[in-house]
């Protein structure tokens, strides 16, 4: 590969935004390499030829105190192209001498944008009258510094998008790294080429030998472990590792009990069918109910299994020699829902049972070549590695499995109703050629009993709750628009197959405001 070094970059600057790794994707997507720095090393950051832009990302901190965070003001003497997204916007203005105020009315979600002067930002940026991009704000630049004019409004506020062309720096308080903004990419086209003057030196096919050798530099001669469940993740890894290490990779599927129907029996079938991998299968159900119950918190759900998955690792490395790593298909979504990934100031959405719930003494090291990547992007990679769709295509299933879609306290009977109720809505979704156009569907069964009436007698059971969704990465996503007869047709299969559940109902929600999994 070439030297890092001495190609062309994009800095990124992290404030805590749950999007900034989406930032850094849109650029290597267009074919230049970038790195995130947290907005507490900026100062660490010094200028270089091969340095072309920096891009100042959002945050859920408010510019508007007197103590904010801020940016060295070294950034701004490099003389190279500045953009600041929301947070860094707003703080771009205030750097300068503007003001910026907290405002009662917020924007989040779509909106729409107009353009009021042309920008080599904005080149062929707006492609309609009602422009849709995606807010997340509570605070508003009110008044532009001195040298910056306005390119951009929306109908609540006006300096939505801001510039001085002579500095060349620029903010917009949009997310034009979301795909729900219309042709984010292009504005960060123009940003990189037209303004950074950036070359071309990313080149996606590359990514698996950087990978392999990754992995490589990092094991060495050391046996590795990895955790393979039959999702994309982990098969899309088992592949990658195989063909780094060889002899050296040691596959283990465990059945936690709160798996799909059927799920341990399928997918020992299908790494036998597409893997030169040996697998080895481990029943360690009891050892997880166990831990779960009367557990109904969603946080200690999650800590529980990731220490009770890293205890049966343990317990069965010591079977073979010298296991000291392992391996997870852990994606960036799971870790920046889990904590924060630059040390930026983010919030924890949740802990992802491997990444902050794994235990902190753990005998593993691990190591974890897709944490920086989103799920589209290892389906990719499984792609060039010839994994048969069967297995690129699975729908998401989360590590803590069942668990998580059954909200309070986990019970066999639970479980068993959950996995009837969730095999016909996946089964109905294949049957009407729907799978594949959905990124994610699941079932829900909700700690909810109503009454119902079936044959002139009266019913007291649960609800469950269907979610679909489509989306590109998981960072974003809208619910699925289904059509009311295949809803309905879903709904009364369901209730009338599956005993223990009498009502059904569909998730409308996108994310934001919620995530995808319920817990």
């Amino acid at each position: 590969m070439e030297n890092i070094s001495s190609i062309d970059k994009i800095i990124i600057i992290d404030f805590g935004s749950q999007t900034t790794q989406l930032i850094a994707r849109r650029i290597r997507e267009l074919g230049v390499y970038c790195e995130i720095i947290s907005c507490f090393k900026s100062n660490e950051i010094n200028y270089h030829h091969s340095l072309k832009g920096i891009i100042l990302s959002g945050g859920p901190l408010s510019i508007t105190k007197n103590k904010y965070v801020g940016v060295a003001k070294k950034i701004f003497d490099f003389n190279i192209p500045v953009l600041g997204i929301c947070y860094g916007h707003q703080l771009i203005a205030r750097f300068f001498g503007g003001i910026v105020k907290n405002q009662k009315k917020s924007e989040f979600g779509k909106s729409y944008i107009y353009k009021s002067n042309a920008s080599n930002l904005t080149k062929n940026f707006f492609i309609a009258k009602n422009h849709q991009v995606w807010m997340s704000h509570t605070d508003v630049v009110k008044k532009l510094p001195s040298g910056f004019r306005e390119i951009g409004l929306t109908d609540q506020y006006k300096y939505s998008i801001i510039e001085n062309r002579i500095k060349k720096i620029y903010g917009v308080q949009f997310h034009p790294e979301v795909i729900h903004t219309q042709n984010g990419k292009v504005l960060f086209k123009n940003f990189i080429f037209d303004i950074c003057k950036c070359k071309k030196n990313w080149r996606s096919k590359k990514k698996i030998s950087y990978l392999i050798n990754k992995i490589k530099n990092e094991v060495k001669n050391e046996n590795v472990l990895c955790a393979l469940s039959g999702g994309v993740d982990s098969s899309v890894l088992a592949a990658l590792l195989h063909k780094a290490i060889g002899k050296q990779l040691f596959c283990f599927f465990i059945n936690t009990g709160v798996l799909r129907k059927d799920e341990a029996s399928e997918v020992i079938k299908l790494v036998k069918k597409n893997y030169k991998i040996k697998l080895y299968y481990v029943d360690a159900s009891n050892d997880f109910l166990n831990a779960l119950r009367n557990v109904s918190d969603p946080e200690t759900k999650r800590k529980i299994i990731g220490k009770v998955f890293i205890k049966i690792f343990e317990r069965e490395a010591k079977k073979f020699k010298n296991i000291k790593y392992l391996a997870q298909g852990t994606l960036y979504p799971d870790v920046i829902e889990s904590q924060t990934h630059y040390g930026g100031p983010s919030s924890v959405i949740k802990s992802h049972h491997n990444v902050g719930g794994l235990p902190k003494n753990m005998k593993f090291k691990l190591i974890e070549p897709f944490r920086e990547l989103f799920k589209d992007e290892v389906r990719k990679i499984g792609t060039v590695l010839k994994l048969p769709d069967e297995v690129l295509f699975r729908h998401p299933f989360p590590g803590p499995g069942l668990a998580i879609r059954i909200p309070g306290v986990i019970t066999k009977e639970k479980i068993k109703i959950l996995q009837e109720a969730d095999n016909i809505f996946i089964s109905e979704l294949k049957i009407r050629n729907l799978y594949k156009k959905i990124w994610q569907a699941f079932t829900v069964l909700l700690p909810v009993k109503t009454v119902g009436v079936m044959g002139d007698f009266k019913t007291y059971e649960f609800v469950c709750a269907l979610r679909a969704v489509t989306s590109l990465d998981g960072m974003t996503a809208d619910f699925y628009q289904f059509k009311n007869s295949d809803l309905g047709e879903i709904s009364n299969k369901i209730v009338n197959s599956v005993k223990g559940i009498n009502r059904v109902v569909y998730d409308i929600t996108s994310k934001p405001p919620a995530t995808i999994e319920w817990e």
